[in-house]
This record gives C-alpha cells, sequence and structure tokens, in this order.
C-alpha cells in the first residue's frame, strides 16, 4: 500500500502547556470544546473553509490526514495535531502555528511511521531548547542539549538499529520516549485524550442519521422476544389443557393474559422511548455547529 504521507511529511502534534503537571490535567479526562477549535483555526487562516468532522478520543482513533486538525483546549494545556509536508526541521515551522497559543512551553512531535520519520523539539518561552529529527539513516536536525531520556538510545543500550550504517534506534521510538519523558505519561496508553476534528478542504460536515421509528409490529415482536414469549405460545398453552380439567386450563389462559398485558406495556414503553430517542437526535442536530 503506497504511503499517504509524502516522503518529508509527517503526523505532527503540538502540545502548548502552561500547567505544572499536564498528567494531572490529562487524567482528570476534560472534553474538548469544539467552539474553541473553530476559533483558533479561524485566527491561524481565516480564508479556510472550517468543517467539524468528530469527536473522539486522541489516543484511541487514527491520526490525523492532510487537510485536517484534531484540537483540544483544556485548563493549561492546548493539543494541536495535524499533517505537515515538510518538517525537516522542526525549530522552522510556521510561526503563525508555533504562536497560536500563548504557551510557556511547547512539545512538538513528529512521525512518519512508514518512512521512519521522526522527531520531536523543545520550545521553552521563545527559545529552542531542544530540535531532533532525523530518519534511521539521515539526520536533518539535531540542535540543543539531548535529554537524559536520550542517552540510552545513542549508548545502543535501548532501540532498534537497522543497519551498520544506521541509527542506533527507530527515530521513532525516540519521539515516544520523549513524549514520555516530556509530559509525564505515554500519550498512547494514558487516559482518554478528547478532541474535536476539523477539516479544511471545503468537504461537507458528517450528518447523523436519525434512527428509523419502529412500526407498532415490531415493537410488540421486541417486547415479546424481550419476555422470552412465543406469539403463538398464549394458544399453543391453552390448547395443551383442554377440558375436562377446566382448572388448569383456566390458570393457563390468566397466565397468558397477564404475560400479554407485559409484552403490550412494554411495546409502549419501547415505542415511548424510541420517539424521545429520535427527538433528541433531532435537537442535537439542530445545535450541532453551534458553539457552546
Amino acid at each position: 500500500m503506497p504511503s499517504q504521507l509524502g516522503e518529508n511529511a509527517a503526523i505532527v502534534t503540538l502540545w502548548f502547556v502552561n500547567a505544572s503537571d499536564p498528567q494531572s490535567i490529562i487524567r482528570s479526562e476534560p472534553r474538548a470544546d469544539r467552539g474553541y477549535g473553530r476559533k483558533l483555526l479561524a485566527q491561524l487562516n481565516p480564508s479556510w473553509p472550517i468543517t467539524p468532522i468528530g469527536q473522539f478520543d486522541l489516543n484511541r482513533s487514527v491520526p490525523a490526514s492532510a487537510n485536517e486538525f484534531y484540537i483540544a483546549g483544556f485548563p493549561g494545556i492546548t493539543v494541536i495535531q495535524t499533517v505537515l509536508e515538510d518538517v525537516t526541521s522542526l525549530s522552522k515551522l510556521s510561526p503563525r502555528l508555533l504562536r497560536s497559543v500563548p504557551a510557556t512551553d511547547i512539545y512538538i512531535f513528529a512521525v512518519n511511521e512508514e518512512t521512519t520519520l521522526g522527531g520531536f523539539a523543545h520550545i521553552f518561552k521563545g527559545d529552542v531548547k531542544r530540535s531532533f529529527i532525523a530518519f534511521e539513516e539521515r539526520i536533518f536536525e539535531d540542535d540543543g542539549i539531548p535529554g537524559g531520556f536520550e542517552a540510552p538510545f545513542w549508548a545502543g543500550k535501548k532501540g532498534t538499529r537497522k543497519t551498520a550504517l544506521s541509527l542506533p534506534f527507530n527515530p521513532i521510538e525516540l519521539v515516544n520516549e520523549a513524549q514520555r519523558a516530556w509530559l509525564g505519561f505515554d500519550a498512547s496508553t494514558s487516559p482518554d485524550i478528547n478532541v474535536v476534528a476539523y477539516a479544511i478542504d471545503g468537504r461537507p460536515e458528517p450528518r447523523i442519521a436519525a434512527p428509523r421509528q419502529l412500526s407498532s409490529e415490531e415493537v410488540t415482536r421486541a417486547a415479546v422476544e424481550k419476555l422470552g414469549l412465543r406469539e403463538s405460545s398464549f394458544y399453543d398453552d391453552y390448547e395443551e389443557y383442554e377440558a375436562p380439567d377446566r382448572v388448569v386450563s383456566k390458570n393457563v389462559t390468566s397466565k397468558a393474559k397477564k404475560a400479554a398485558s407485559s409484552a403490550q406495556k412494554l411495546g409502549k414503553s419501547l415505542w415511548k422511548a424510541s420517539r424521545e430517542f429520535k427527538d433528541t437526535m433531532a435537537e442535537k442536530l439542530r445545535h450541532t455547529d453551534r458553539e457552546r
């Protein structure tokens, strides 16, 4: 399967951090705000046609594709994930992107699994403290003082070397280690990181199909199955206990009537729940584009 990314392209995730303990914020599993991401993108480029395309957990979904942004704004933390076409220098990313959110610390992580391109950078109060990005066999950028977490990789004690001429590790392995060291947690196994996804290529917003209203026959059938009854059981049981045993047949008939009454009540409840669910979904669709 051909790569969906160019050779020097990568999925780039930026963490704008003002919080002293990012891990505690992520652990609380806050929910992203649709309006926050829309406003942020409008500031990045007012001409973009911004379309919300979903809301889900960043670490439980496929990464962003071209012309997509996954965004979350939490107290003290903003997360932006997108695809950039040329990321051979993380320290020279678009100034507009790097300044889009005021932050004391900016952590950048870039990966392309198919080409082994991997990189990470730390910008503190506007100064680049560390920036590294490479293929397994070619280093594009290696600025700043390596962090302590890097030492075992450079020493060949940790990581996977592909050939004798390649780095002693896969750059993506070092990216994952940088995430753990700088953020204080492993983003791939952390509690859910809720984000809102946006497209900037003019595609229409996906619509949620309203649930189909059940017919009265389907509601009754579902009620009967819920009670574990067969539709013909009322009559079969009656025929099984015909006269002369009038007492037995009377009891069976009484039980059948009670069961039928229960099925009817359950059927009405299911029909009512179906209508309420449909009305709720319709209301959500009317308000889905409104900012909270």
